[in-house]
């Protein structure tokens, strides 16, 4: 059964067993990458967490993308959570990111992600590299998708990546039938607006909460790191959009839960937060991060868990 873009008699039981990412209005949640103390990837922890996130009812579950830390992990590690979640997949629709700076570690990393069932690719450009031409990005991403043959997004993050996806580079690409969409993490309105009126017959999924309104009014989809704190009031979202419910009042309340993490501990690395706040949720011993980033320190636990505890309390 295919998931009806208008948001008319979906069944929320199909969503995860559309292809890919090229379904559109599905909830993707863009998940941590489990550490213990020592910074070591935990497999059972990784388990857990996609449990709990079926549970809450996401459609699928993206890995190895900026939430996930993936620029810290060797392309070693990045296959063995990926394998770890691949194995695990418990209905999810799983999309991994193998993005890297060159080409080859990217295609291996593709192919080792494609030889063990995942749904999907979101990829980030060539970071690192000063304004690479038009016809760079263009070849980069034509050898991927002349090598894998899995629906693949581009990921949208210039703030990070330092490369924007370009309309030009998207219009390059689109002979490729592998190519899914975008995700967009800018965060820019204008911007997101204008991919999505650009290019409708793709997913051009929002990865920021400010754009969730933008990407249903248009019938795409969301893939977002608020997931991990908030995973349910995320699936409420696109439950009372498919429901045709008040799905602008759900936006509203993951908003207000955000803010209230984002004040608790401004100076922490939102990878930090939403781990702490994802343990908190879950009952589980705290997931640490890896370097650079740095772990919490106890007032901002301590602040978090205040946060945390304050936001259950509205839900009672």
């Amino acid at each position: 059964m295919k998931i009806d873009d208008t948001g008319a008699g979906a069944d929320k039981s199909m969503a995860a067993s559309q292809v890919g990412n090229t379904t559109k209005a599905l909830y993707w949640v863009a998940a941590v990458t489990p550490c213990d103390k020592a910074g070591r990837f935990d497999p059972g922890a990784m388990r857990a967490i996609m449990e709990w996130h079926k549970q809450a009812g996401a459609d699928g579950i993206v890995v190895l993308g900026t939430t996930g830390e993936f620029p810290s992990f060797s392309v070693a590690e990045r296959k063995q959570v990926a394998k770890t979640v691949l194995n695990n997949k418990n209905g999810l629709n799983v999309i991994i990111g193998p993005g890297t700076p060159n080409i080859a570690e990217t295609i291996d990393l593709a192919h080792h992600a494609e030889a063990h069932g995942a749904d999907g690719l979101l990829v980030i450009p060539p970071f690192y590299f000063n304004q690479p031409p038009i016809e760079g990005l263009t070849a980069y991403f034509s050898m991927l998708f002349d090598a894998v043959q899995l629906p693949t997004s581009l990921y949208h993050y210039p703030q990070t990546s330092r490369v924007p996806i370009s309309f030009e580079l998207l219009k390059n690409l689109k002979h490729y039938p592998y190519l899914a969409g975008i995700k967009d993490s800018s965060g820019d309105p204008v911007g997101y607006s204008e991919f999505v009126r650009t290019f409708p017959d793709l997913n051009m999924c929002s990865g920021s909460i400010k754009n969730i309104g933008i990407a249903l009014e248009n019938g795409m989809g969301a893939i977002l790191g608020e997931g991990n704190a908030f995973s349910k009031k995320c699936a409420d979202i696109f439950t009372a959009y498919r429901e045709r419910g008040d799905w602008r009042a759900a936006i509203a309340k993951l908003i207000d839960a955000q803010k209230a993490i984002d004040d608790a501990a401004a100076d922490a690395s939102y990878s930090a937060a939403q781990k702490y706040i994802l343990g908190l949720e879950m009952g589980m011993a705290e997931i640490y991060v890896r370097a650079p980033y740095v772990q919490l320190t106890d007032a901002q636990r301590s602040s978090l868990k205040a946060a945390f505890e304050r936001i259950k309390a509205t839900e009672k």
